[in-house]
């Protein structure tokens, strides 16, 4: 495999953390999550972190962790569903690894999101919030090496479809 690692991106609610999850234990590589990673490295949420320091501020916090993230090596990254909208983050994700985007019908996003409250962009009306968001960044994901629709498909399904592209060469 040709890949230093692979790098999750897409909406929130598309399966960036399950398929990560179950990717990195098929590949036996080591899985970061990067939000989790912050909320270890700051000693609290990234709601928390929203609400009393501002988007900016997590993005600053995000772009560090993205950098050191690609950084490693045998890694799935999953990145967090805003992560892309910084131009010095998609540079280096393309120069960490392969760039796979994860889709998914708005109705799947907001039924997956929904019953989740840790998620500070989508307080309030969820469904209002999800087709704004996904308005917004219509093209932010476009920069992927490769997209795959998750609507309706089980992880595993997922995971396959992947490692297939990247056994194949033609990721």
């Amino acid at each position: 495999m040709k890949y230093r690692n692979l790098v999750l991106v897409g909406l929130m609610g598309t399966g960036k953390s399950s398929v990560g999850q179950a990717l990195a234990e098929k590949l036996k590589w080591r899985f970061v999550d990067t939000d989790a990673a912050i909320e270890a490295g700051e000693g609290t949420s990234i709601s928390s972190i929203f609400a009393e320091r501002g988007e900016p501020a997590f993005r600053a916090i995000e772009s560090k962790t993205i950098e050191s993230a690609m950084r490693g090596v045998d890694q799935v990254v999953a990145t967090g569903g805003g992560a892309v909208l910084a131009e010095q983050n998609r540079s280096w994700m393309k120069e960490g690894g392969l760039v796979v985007a994860l889709t998914a019908s708005a109705d799947t996003i907001i039924e997956r999101v929904s019953k989740d409250t840790n998620r500070p962009l989508v307080q309030g009306n969820v469904a209002e919030r999800v087709h704004k968001i996904m308005a917004e960044r219509k093209h932010a994901y476009d920069f992927a090496d490769l997209m795959i629709d998750t609507t309706g498909l089980p992880v595993q399904a997922i995971v396959e479809q992947i490692e297939a592209r990247l056994m194949a060469g033609k990721a």
